[in-house]
This record gives C-alpha cells, structure tokens and sequence, in this order.
C-alpha cells in the first residue's frame, strides 16, 4: 500500500497539469485490486485535448504495476465547424506472474481518426459528445471502426455529477488462444457517479459494463469504490 501511495504522489506532483487523479478499488469477480487513474481535459479556441493514464496494481501475484494503459486524443474544432475532427492514440502494456510463469505482454497501439460531435448547455451543467472513427490496431486489425460517446451531468447544485462513456467497436478476440476469432464485437461502458465533499475532494463509483472486453467472454459487470481529487 505504500509504494500505490507513493507512485499516487508522485503522479499528483508531476510537471503534468491533470485535472484529476482518482483511486478505485475494483471489488468485481476475481479482481480485487487498485486502480488510479490520472486524467485531464483541456479546451482552447481551436478544440479540446484529453488523455487518460490507468495503472493496475497488485493483480494477482505480481507486486507493483500490474498495467498501464494510456489514451490520448485531440479534437479540431473553431465556431464555424458544424462537427470537430477527432485524432486518438491508445496504448499499453502490463505483466503476469504466477508459480510457473512470468510474462509481459503489450495492448496493441491503435490509431483512430474521425468526427467529434458535442452538444453543451449554456451553463455547461450538462453536455454530451458522439464520435464516429476509423480505427486501426497494429499487428491485429488494419479496417475497423469505432462509435464511442461521452456524457456529464451535475446536479444537486454541482454537489453531484454523473458521467462516463461508453464505446462499441471492431475487434476479433481469440478467448481460447486457438488462433480463431470468438468473437467480433467489444462493448465497455464505464458511468460514474461522484458526490464532491468540497471543490477539490470527491468520493463514489464507477461500473464497467462491458461484452467481450479484456479476453472476458460475454457481458460483464465490475463495480468500484473511489475518490477523486481534482486539482
């Protein structure tokens, strides 16, 4: 637990301006371990830059960072754009251990490309943005697409906000490692929902809702517990 605090501190006083960094436990079906996210959005006159970092700890037998997954996308937009031009990386790697093995393994990069559409109230107490790209997995998936959308919400006089995003896309997943494709499609969804003890703490939950994500067979519900501190 120390050396999880340690790499949380480290992370909030990098030179890197994040607008949060959260701190899940992910009590689902045979996890049971910590996840901290580092995240920042940022919007200028000519669109808007977004990333996330996600780091597993503890899974299993390994002891430290068990993943650590990125996504980082840029939109293009001014006011005389109808829709926004979307550019995404994403990418990761992680580790495995057990009795017999010890293995590193990566997620493949992938590129997308496509179109922004987003909608803000006046107040931007709400909002909501649909993407539609290309996407293209190295060494796995040259043609494939992604939809993906991305919503908030605050109420209660901003005490509580309910977000996330969900995204369905193409991508052959080979569950028994045979060299065939079980499966097509992948579904993840991820809401959140977030009480703000202040202007900068908050505590709550997030789920996975998911089908065929992360060599899961089928659908999938993964509830956690977090905090967030947003800077």
């Amino acid at each position: 637990m120390k050396k999880i605090l340690f790499v949380i501190l480290v992370l909030a006083s990098s030179s890197i301006l994040a607008q949060n960094i959260q701190l899940h436990y992910d009590f689902g079906k045979d996890r049971e371990y910590l996840t901290s996210t580092l995240e920042m959005f940022k919007p200028d006159k000519l669109g808007n830059t977004f990333f996330f970092v996600d780091m597993d700890y503890n899974v299993g037998e390994v002891e430290g960072i068990s993943l650590a997954y990125m996504e980082i996308a840029r939109v293009i937009k001014t006011e005389s754009m109808p829709v926004g031009i979307h550019i995404e990386y994403n990418g990761g790697f992680g580790q495995f251990n057990n009795d017999s093995i010890n293995l590193g393994y990566r997620i493949n990069d992938a590129w997308l490309a496509g179109f922004d559409y987003s909608i803000n109230t006046e107040d931007f107490s709400k909002g909501i943005s649909f993407k539609a790209m290309y996407k293209h997995i190295i060494d796995k998936q040259d043609v494939s697409f992604q939809l993906t959308t991305v919503w908030y919400i605050h109420f209660l006089n901003k005490k509580m906000t309910f977000s996330g995003f969900a995204d369905f896309w193409k991508e052959d997943s080979d569950f028994n490692f045979d060299g065939k494709a079980d499966a097509e499609f992948i579904f993840i969804a991820e809401p959140q929902l977030w009480y703000h003890i202040n202007d900068h703490f908050a505590v709550g939950s997030e789920i996975e809702l998911s089908n065929n994500f992360a060599n899961m067979d089928g659908f999938n519900i993964m509830p956690t517990l977090g905090i967030k501190w947003t800077f």
